[in-house]
């Protein structure tokens, strides 16, 4: 009976360091799980060139941005007890994809929000500008797509079958007038290096006739003009920036003072017609602007209907949640909700 006692205390004692082991790693290596918390906000002129020059204006326009990072046990529970902390899964932070994918497609974002900023901004100060379509962004890959061993992220489709195309929905219709199973070749560049590759259409995620190659993608488009104006944000990325860039290039662009000594904050996407569209994160982004010193805050504003409160992760549009964050965080900072560019240089012009 003694050594039955033995061997009993023998094994729990065992079991106890094995349980504490296995708790220790929980707690230092790292989980599928990521932490979405407060970044910073930047004054833009930082990052933008005008003819060359960092433009010099009376006031600033400021970028706002949330760091990602993946957590271990101990991280979570810290972004489990933060307020301001957003903790997601793996898919949620890269979308099914890997980190690496995630920057690809970041860059893709920034890159494109970029442009049409600049198209936004030079034709709102009536300046001459070329704006070139040269193809497609891959954005994903189907695991069923015949060109998945030649494709990555962030390539640029340029020809299918050395048919080259204005629009992505050139290329679409091409493809789309073979059927599945037909053979294609094609052109694309990664680091802008030209490559082809050769394989059949499939049906498309969700149908079963419908052909393409298999990706997800959207428009590399390149904006020019005689007046210069570049961007380097450096390792900061995604589509959020556009509204904020297309006023700091039209400012610096015009006669305009839209500034006019004050330092405004904001997010949304841009897009060719100047449409402001949502973004994530903007909870965290106003506590930044509010800590950086912004007095105001452009939010893209969208209806709240039925249909669009379902699509949203927390049930509120990014208006009302930046409202419900200001007065918590931010009490003195102005909340502006905007659906163009326009709206957001009237207000400017106009207060």
């Amino acid at each position: 009976m003694a050594k039955a006692t033995h061997k009993k205390r023998r094994w729990l004692k065992i079991s106890g360091i094995i349980v504490g082991i296995l708790m220790l790693l929980v707690l230092v290596c790292p989980l599928p799980l990521y932490a979405e918390t407060p970044g910073e906000a930047d004054d833009l002129s930082h990052y933008i060139k005008v003819d060359g020059k960092q433009p010099k204006l009376d006031g600033q326009f400021m970028i706002t941005a949330v760091y990602m990072s993946q957590v271990n046990g101990i991280g979570a529970i810290m972004a489990w007890l933060d307020p301001t902390a957003s903790l997601m899964t793996s898919y949620e932070a890269n979308g099914g994809g890997s980190s690496a994918d995630n920057v690809a497609i970041n860059k893709i974002y920034m890159d494109s929000a970029v442009n049409e900023a600049k198209a936004t901004a030079y034709k709102a100060a009536k300046i001459p500008f070329k704006r070139s379509f040269n193809g497609i962004y891959v954005m994903a890959v189907q695991d069923n797509s015949n060109f998945k061993k030649a494709l990555k992220v962030g390539d640029t489709i340029t020809s299918v079958d050395n048919h080259h195309f204005n629009s992505a929905k050139g290329f679409q219709d091409y493809i789309r007038s073979n059927k599945v199973g037909s053979k294609l070749t094609i052109s694309y560049e990664r680091n802008k290096k030209a490559k082809q590759a050769t394989g059949k259409s499939v049906a498309l995620a969700g149908t079963k006739k419908l052909p393409g190659i298999g990706i997800a993608l959207t428009d590399d488009v390149s904006v020019s003009s005689a007046r210069k104006v570049s961007a380097n944000l450096g390792d900061i990325g995604g589509p959020s920036g556009g509204l904020m860039f297309s006023l700091e290039m039209y400012d610096a662009l015009s006669n305009q003072n839209l500034a006019a000594g004050r330092k405004i904050a904001g997010t949304g996407t841009i897009d060719k017609d100047g449409n402001v569209g949502e973004i994530g994160g903007i909870d965290k982004k106003v506590i930044v602007a509010h800590e950086a010193g912004a007095k105001i805050f452009f939010a893209p504003y969208l209806k709240p209907t039925k249909g669009n409160l379902a699509l949203e992760s927390d049930g509120l549009t990014n208006y009302k949640l930046a409202v419900k964050t200001a007065k918590k965080y931010a009490p003195n900072m102005k909340i502006v909700p905007v659906k163009t560019f326009t709206e957001a240089v009237n207000y400017l012009q106009t207060h």
